[in-house]
């Protein structure tokens, strides 16, 4: 049905009169029934704004709440907002209730958003603000445009507006949405694809964070539980109690004539905060099954991130007892640094080196991801003379654009909206007479880097909303995934802060060049976890160890760690072999340098350099996968939207090319 302004207002005019003869011939069905739930709902048809929470302690709570989809949104929400820029057209990001969370845009329009409060805050629900293309979406459950008159309340009826649905991957209920809204101008018709496609990289971002989370949350289990058994039931919770790993369940049971898991990944577990249920010391159980399991709450980077259920396969098993402490050896820093090739032992020893210097020389790690360069921060914070001095670590690519000031410098009571009352200390105050790490510091604003550079060449910090300047006294070591020259170059990264983080560089070496120390990495995780557990170590045939050394590890050394605790925490025998490991593991297809030995050398380094060798490796996952971007992007552990922006870096033609 073709939009027309004067039909739609009549019909509007005779709705809200009490009328319904004419406006069923003009208006799109999806809007008359969000009519009807307006009206029925109590909406003023003659609203000029949404209702907006402005208290700055619940935006606050609301912008932690959310930090999980505000982070998977970042990437593709931050480039959007460049593409808008100018256009008169601005994106916002909603939590499930249509509350907005995040708004960027072009500035004037950002602007006029405010006055109906399309701002953080709004809420655009359709029982708050009747029919526009938030609410609607989320009560449809469906991207849906709602453009000028189609809106409900005669106050943004100037409007235009296109929101699509964010499910949660895991369990596939709804959290989020994402819009483009504008005065009615911008209109295309296109504009619900366009936002359809946001939120579904939005949820392939979602689904790359849980899938690593539940890796996290495995590792935590298996370091801190040697009385479980290979028998026993276990269940993975997240922070929301919804089950994300299932193994070794009792037999299904029969629903409705179908037999399903008595408990499958995506079932809501355990009811309320999990915090809750510590205070409750875990007997905040929903029913009967729930009290014959061990409970035990896990810790990620200090905060209860999940929780453990095993349910013993006798129900006389000893509960759970303390960890074996592992042998002291494995407690040393450096023994975390696993491997004996030249430039792997050539950047430990920079790292000692600078480890024994003064302070105020910056260390910058290079490598791609999953290498283990905090594992090289660590040993400079354990080798110096500020081992007993606190070392604190910030990963800038899980900040929101908003929030990076105060995590870096912090800030006073009630600063800026959803600032804390009391105030709070930045990451340079917390890490004063120690070490800190700020990893990702390639995603740093360029807003916020001339105010790092500052604190770094006069050693005093200013909190946001403060006159007063405090001194600290902190060693500042960098790391990045990134190629930061052509950052500079690019104009996304100050030179006189990369000159200066950059006093002193490590490059780590990832896997796939150091095939030789995948065995000694094997058997060190092996006797690791075999110690924290209680359990006999693993052994690996040759034909094992042969599939492992030839595997191309995408996700270098956090891979093959990953791959070591699943293998001991699933294997149903001591001996692994072959056939045991994942299929991508023992019989993905490798370029000759790969499987013949290794990369090009040239005096002792290897001739291609990162940049190279990255978009090699992508273009061989493109064509192994035939242009298939969701394959590719799971193939070399990244998210969609990090390989949208390999490809646009290295100029990669992905069309006709793979057919």
């Amino acid at each position: 049905m073709s939009y027309d302004e004067h039909s739609t207002m009549d019909a509007w005019e005779d709705f809200v009169g009490g009328g319904s003869g004419r406006r069923g011939a003009a208006v799109r069905s999806v809007i008359e029934s969000s009519w009807r739930r307006s009206l029925d709902g109590g909406i003023d048809a003659n609203g000029s704004a949404a209702p907006i929470n402005q208290d700055r302690e619940q935006i606050g709570d609301l912008i932690r709440k959310n930090a999980d989809l505000i982070a998977a949104a970042r990437p593709c929400f931050t480039t959007v907002a460049k593409m808008v820029e100018g256009t008169a057209a601005m994106i916002v990001l909603t939590d499930g209730e249509g509350v907005l969370v995040e708004a960027l845009g072009d500035r004037a329009t950002l602007h006029a958003g405010a006055d109906i409060h399309l701002t953080v805050g709004g809420m655009w629900g359709e029982g708050a603000a009747g029919t526009n293309g938030i609410g609607t979406a989320l009560a449809a459950g469906e991207p849906v445009f709602v453009h000028a008159a189609e809106h409900f309340c005669a106050g943004i009826k100037g409007w235009t507006c296109a929101g699509a649905p964010i499910r949660d991957p895991l369990d596939g209920s709804v959290i989020g949405v994402f819009d483009l809204s504008g005065h009615s101008g911008i209109f295309r018709p296109h504009n619900t694809i366009f936002v359809a496609a946001i939120a579904r990289e939005i949820e392939q971002e979602l689904a790359q964070r849980q899938r690593e989370e539940r890796t996290r949350l495995l590792e935590a289990f298996i370091a801190n539980a040697p009385g479980y058994g290979g028998r026993d039931g276990l269940v993975i919770v997240d922070r929301r109690g919804r089950a994300t790993y299932v193994n070794n369940m009792p037999a299904p049971t029969v629903e409705r004539g179908e037999k399903r898991p008595l408990v499958a990944c995506g079932d809501k577990i355990l009811e309320g905060p999990l915090t809750d249920l510590m205070k409750a010391q875990g007997s905040a159980f929903p029913d009967a099954l729930l009290r014959l399991c061990h409970f035990r709450p896990l810790r990620l980077d200090g905060e209860i991130r999940g929780a453990a259920l095993v349910f013993p396969s006798s129900p006389s098993a000893a509960r759970p007892t303390r960890p074996v402490s592992a042998p002291r050896r494995l407690e040393k820093a450096a023994d975390g640094i696993v491997g004996e090739c030249d430039a792997l032992r050539a950047a430990i020893d920079v790292a000692r080196r600078v480890a024994r210097s003064e302070p105020e020389i910056a260390l910058l790690i290079e490598g791609e991801t999953g290498v283990g360069k905090e594992l090289f921060a660590r040993l400079v914070h354990h080798e110096s003379d500020r081992r007993q001095g606190p070392f604190v670590a910030l990963n800038c690519g899980a900040i929101t654009r908003e929030l990076f000031g105060s995590e870096i410098f912090g800030h006073v009571g009630g600063a800026f909206t959803g600032s804390s009352k009391e105030g709070k200390a930045g990451v340079f105050e917390l890490a004063n007479g120690g070490v800190l790490s700020l990893d990702e510091i390639g995603e740093m604003p360029l807003d916020i880097q001339p105010f790092l550079l500052r604190v770094l060449e006069e050693r005093m910090v200013r909190r946001i909303g403060d006159t007063r300047e405090r001194p600290v006294d902190v060693r500042l070591i960098a790391s990045t995934n990134r190629d930061l020259l052509k950052e500079v170059e690019a104009g996304r990264f100050r030179s006189d802060l990369f000159y200066r983080i950059s006093m002193v560089s490590i490059q780590v070496p990832p896997l796939r060049e150091r095939r030789d120390d995948i065995p000694l990495l094997v058997a060190y995780y092996n006797e690791k976890l075999a110690a924290q557990t209680g359990r006999p170590a693993l052994e690996f045939t040759a034909d094992a160890i042969g599939a492992l050394k030839a595997y191309r590890w995408p996700g270098n050394v956090r891979e093959l760690r990953n791959l070591v605790s699943r293998l001991c925490l699933l294997a149903s025998a001591p001996l692994v072999r072959l056939e045991d490991l994942p299929q991508d593991v023992r019989g993905e297809p490798l370029p000759p340098c790969v499987i013949g030995g290794a990369c090009p050398m040239e005096d002792g380094k290897p001739t291609m350099g990162l940049g190279k060798a990255e978009r090699q490796a992508v273009m061989e996952a493109l064509a192994a996968e035939r242009g298939n971007l969701s394959k590719v992007a799971q193939r070399l552990g990244i998210s969609r939207p990090t390989l949208y922006r390999k490809i646009q870096l290295y100029g990669i033609q992905t069309q006709r090319s793979f057919s």
